[in-house]
């Protein structure tokens, strides 16, 4: 089958891997370079990588949506695309491009957690389950009929980043299976009832207020782990709090408590005990190392300075 390839970061690359090998693909549709690292230098995406080094030819548009592109996209004579975490919405007339249209894998059971960042939103929402599912797109957010399913469990203590790892090859054995089994698939409309949001997260989603219970905390900080990252003020400036998990433990939220032989912060219910933590401009250490340097001690409040 001839395949028209969307993908940006290296997320998608476990997908693109397993239908080069298995399909032909006639191009590969990207996001432009963008600057990246401290140096801010021109980075071109994982995708962009991958394809040229396996020949093929790679397009970046700035904006899909510009009406030169269904021509150009339908001149590449695919018989159907495939797009995961591409980063822009394609219009319908994009969709409809390739002779069978546009198949996406998203990394969630839709119709919950439509969007940009369902891995992250299930995770803080304290989802258990999610998986994969693939589907023929249509002009809305994650709309479209469903074509195959398959579900993970979520670990306790597993992060975005983790989970990520997990999806990006069951999203490519997924995406295999749907196209093999193209001409005999029906399509399932999406229920109405049961669909959610994932929007992109913003930094001041990551932004920890103790007045919540500390299972929405920690899911919180696995939710935004790699990124934003889980913030919280401290009498010494703002702390990361890259892993984290509930202990009991109770007093004014935001509150040092004593905890076995360290100290876990008070939250609206139960507390959260600090595993991993970054202090501003510097690098990660462990919560222990942290108090000792800090010099708190029980009773003291994580307060703005």
């Amino acid at each position: 089958m001839k395949v028209l390839f969307y993908g940006t970061p290296a997320f998608a690359l476990p997908a693109f891997q397993a239908v080069r090998d298995a399909h032909t693909i006639v191009g590969v549709v990207t996001q432009p370079d963008r600057p990246a690292h401290r140096g801010q230098k021109l980075t071109p995406p994982a995708v962009k990588v991958a394809a040229q080094a396996a020949g093929l030819p790679v397009l970046q548009p700035a904006r899909v949506r510009d009406p030169e592109w269904p021509e150009r996209l339908r001149a590449l004579g695919a018989d159907v695309a495939v797009v995961v975490a591409f980063g822009q919405i394609l219009p319908q007339a994009v969709l409809d491009a390739p002779a069978r249209g546009s198949i996406n894998i998203h990394a969630s059971l839709l119709p919950k957690y439509r969007g940009a960042a369902p891995i992250q939103w299930a995770i803080i929402r304290g989802e258990t389950v999610t998986g994969i599912t693939t589907f023929q797109m249509d002009a809305g957010m994650d709309t479209g009929a469903i074509l195959r399913m398959a579900e993970t469990p979520i670990g306790s203590d597993e992060t975005a980043g983790e989970l990520s790892e997990r999806l990006a090859p069951l999203g490519a054995r997924v995406i295999l299976d749907t196209l093999a089994r193209l001409d005999t698939l029906t399509a399932t409309p999406q229920p109405a009832e049961g669909a959610t949001l994932a929007p992109r997260l913003k930094k001041k989603d990551g932004v920890l207020d103790w007045h919540r219970p500390a299972r929405d905390l920690v899911n919180l900080v696995r939710g935004c782990n790699p990124w934003p990252g889980a913030t919280a003020m401290t009498p010494s400036g703002p702390l990361a709090v890259w892993r984290a998990r509930v202990v009991d433990g109770s007093g004014p939220p935001g509150t040092l408590v004593a905890h076995a032989r360290t100290l876990a912060i008070a939250t609206g219910a139960g507390a959260v005990l600090p595993v991993e933590v970054q202090p501003e401009s510097r690098r990660a250490i462990s919560w222990d190392d942290y108090l000792r340097g800090a010099r708190l001690t029980a009773g003291h409040a994580l307060a703005a300075r």
